[in-house]
């Protein structure tokens, strides 16, 4: 299987980088350590606007030009997803609790907000009160995910102390989901964003975001 061509490997900001987004130039990240949300300007690596969030934030997508954020609260570690207005910060009058107290990427479809639970190798599709509307159940662990072109691509592992990690596709137009792994990636990545043309993700470990080329 072919390696990732990677475009750009920039330092984040920010330390641990583990939540990701792209929207309209900007790339959004947010720190596993400092729990900080920050906005990137892509062309020229300038921070923009940052805010803190309410708990880890662990994935991120963006929806309605807002975001929304997968958050780790409490000593507990509840996960709960919670809105973010771009410019002035988190709603805290929102928040949804993730099915089973589980979930740690996002992603958004344009009707459906995804989670991702990494261990149990699942993705839920949930309607707008956090009801589980669609299980997908995936052949790897994952740690990543982004609807790109209409489609659902994952960021996949079967052993998260390796460097054996995969951006895999999933075909959800039949009865059932199949899958198929696109390409290798060679370090231990967080997270997935699609700006339109490329791929994005962290090197967490190197506080790294990384831009990758789509596979051919």
């Amino acid at each position: 299987m072919d390696t990732i061509k990677e475009l750009r490997r920039l330092a984040s900001p920010i330390p641990t980088p583990q939540a990701l987004a792209f929207h309209d130039g900007t790339v959004w990240v947010g720190s596993r350590s400092t729990k900080q949300i920050q906005a990137i300007d892509a062309a020229t690596w300038v921070v923009r606007w940052e805010t803190l969030a309410p708990g880890t934030p662990y994935g991120m997508t963006v929806m309605n030009g807002e975001l929304r954020v997968l958050c780790g609260e409490t000593e507990d570690d509840n996960r709960i997803i919670r809105r973010c207005m771009p410019g002035q910060g988190f709603d805290d009058q929102f928040g949804i609790p993730c099915p089973e107290d589980t979930g740690s990427q996002l992603s958004y479809d344009g009707r459906h907000l995804h989670v991702s639970q990494w261990y149990p190798k699942r993705v839920l599709a949930l309607d707008e009160r956090g009801e589980v509307v669609r299980t997908i159940h995936a052949p790897h662990e994952i740690c990543g995910q982004v609807f790109a072109g209409g489609i659902l691509h994952l960021l996949t592992t079967d052993d998260e102390n390796t460097t054996d990690y995969w951006l895999t596709r999933v075909d959800l137009s039949g009865s059932s989901p199949t899958f198929e792994d696109l390409i290798h990636i060679p370090f231990a990545a967080r997270a997935l964003a699609f700006d339109g043309t490329n791929f994005w993700t962290n090197h967490r470990e190197r506080n790294e975001i990384v831009c990758f080329a789509q596979p051919a």
